[in-house]
C-alpha cells in the first residue's frame, strides 16, 4: 500500500487490491468535515450514535469525536471494518485534531481491540464484513457509508446491506455517502431513505438518505 498526500495537508492510503485510495485526493479530513460530520447532522447532536461501514484509517472516527469532545458531548461509534489496518499504518496518519489524536494514540496501543471506552464515550469495531454483521435494531442516530467504491466493493452498496442499515438507524437519522451511482440511490430509497442530492467537494454530488418512519419489512 502506498501513502497519498491530499489536498487539504492530510495523508491517504492507496489500496491496490480495490484500486482506490480511502480518500479523495481533495482531502480526507475535508471529506470527513463537510460530508459524513455536517451532512449527518453529527456536529449538533447532543447524544451522537454513529454507525460507520468501512473504518479504514480513522479519520471520519476522529473528527467526530473532536466535535463531541469540543462540544462536551459524548460520543457512541460502532464501526464495520472487513480489512483492518496494521497499528503502524495507522500511526502515521496524523490529524490536526489535538482532543481527538490524543485519544486515537491511546487506542492504538492496543490495536485491533472490539472495544474501547473512555470517559469520552465508547468505540466498538466488528471486523468482518457488514453482510455478516449483527447490528443494533434502532440505534444510530447517523451511519457513515464509507466503504470502497460500488464498482470495487459493489457488495457493501447493495440492498441487503442498506436494509440492514436501515433498520439500525433511528427515525429521522441520516445516511450520508460520498457515492451519487443511480443503482446505489435506487436502492436506498428501496431500502426506507429518503434520498438527497447534496453538492460535493471535489465531485459534482454526495447522497444524503433520511430514514423514512419504518423500514420495509
Amino acid at each position: 500500500m502506498e501513502l497519498r498526500l491530499t489536498q487539504d495537508g492530510t495523508l491517504t492510503l492507496f489500496h491496490p487490491g480495490y484500486g482506490e485510495a480511502y480518500h479523495p485526493r481533495q482531502g480526507a479530513l475535508l471529506q470527513a468535515r463537510r460530508l459524513y460530520l455536517e451532512k449527518t447532522l453529527t456536529h449538533l447532536h447532543p447524544a451522537p450514535r454513529v454507525l460507520e461501514v468501512g473504518f479504514g484509517l480513522g479519520v471520519n472516527f476522529r473528527v467526530a469525536l473532536e466535535s463531541a469532545l469540543l462540544r462536551g458531548v459524548r460520543l457512541f461509534y460502532l464501526a464495520v471494518e472487513r480489512e483492518p489496518l496494521p497499528r503502524e499504518v495507522l500511526a502515521q496518519i496524523l490529524l490536526p485534531l489535538p482532543r481527538a489524536e490524543a485519544v486515537f494514540a491511546a487506542l492504538l496501543r492496543a490495536w485491533p481491540t472490539p472495544r474501547f471506552l473512555g470517559p469520552w464515550g465508547e468505540l466498538r469495531l466488528l471486523f468482518l464484513d457488514v453482510r455478516e454483521a449483527v447490528l443494533p435494531p434502532r440505534w444510530a442516530t447517523a451511519v457513515y457509508l464509507d466503504p470502497f467504491s460500488p464498482k470495487a466493493n459493489p457488495e457493501a452498496w447493495s440492498l441487503p446491506v442498506l436494509l440492514k442499515l436501515r433498520k439500525s438507524l433511528k427515525r429521522g437519522g441520516r445516511l450520508a455517502t460520498y457515492s451519487a451511482q443511480g443503482a446505489f440511490r435506487r436502492a436506498l430509497r428501496e431500502a426506507g431513505f429518503a434520498v438527497h442530492r447534496v453538492p460535493g467537494v471535489g465531485k459534482r454530488e454526495w447522497t444524503v438518505g433520511i430514514a423514512r418512519e419504518a423500514p420495509p419489512g
